[in-house]
């Protein structure tokens, strides 16, 4: 007997499947908790758009980590790959948090790619203090965006995505600029 033709496919996988868009981008579905269509909406809005950030900044750490030169190779090195990781996990929870609202959360890098505020850097490799300064600015956009959509999500009632920005976005960002920052300091390696 052909396991192609046996009744639920003798455990074939159903490949190629294809289907309708089941909830598109920028729309909301109806979940019970507590908090109006506006308000949800608006809060997708903003999180969509720190979400797309945080995507190009996580990307900006680990291509910067790669192509880390020099003295203090290591050391960045290392670093840049923790701040990447501390990234990607802002990245999954503002995806989970816009899911949570009923939203739907910008996932592929070409989506990202049109919504985000971060300029694209050169594909090849820059010297490590512009890297670093790359870095800086790009977290500076998002400290900048991100506070100022916890202020606006606050005053809509959204205690729970004005929450996420303060810990996880704000915070987080602060603790690496202030470690990236001190990596640009003028100090010498030895003193002579």
């Amino acid at each position: 007997m052909d396991t192609l033709t046996t009744p639920h496919g003798g455990g074939q996988p159903l490949l190629h499947q294809k289907g309708a868009e089941t909830q598109a981008f920028g729309t909301l579905k109806q979940l019970p908790i507590g908090l109006g269509h506006d308000t949800r909406m608006y809060a997708c809005q903003r999180l969509n758009r720190v979400l797309a950030d945080t995507q190009i900044l996580y990307s900006l750490y680990k291509k910067h980590h790669w192509l880390m030169r020099g003295a203090t190779f290591y050391s960045l090195h290392l670093m840049l790959d923790k701040h990447a990781e501390a990234q990607l996990a802002v990245v999954d929870a503002l995806a989970e948090r816009i899911q949570s609202l009923g939203g739907v959360a910008v996932g592929d890098p070409r989506h990202v790619a049109e919504l985000t505020s971060i300029p694209r850097p050169p594909n090849g490799v820059e010297p490590v203090p512009v890297m670093l300064s790359r870095l800086l600015d790009a977290h500076e956009r998002i400290l900048t965006d991100a506070r100022d959509a916890a202020a606006r999500i606050s005053a809509e009632g959204d205690e729970g995505s004005t929450d996420l920005l303060v810990s996880d976005v704000i915070r987080k960002g602060e603790a690496q600029v202030w470690f990236l920052a001190e990596h640009l300091v003028d100090t010498p390696l030895v003193h002579g």
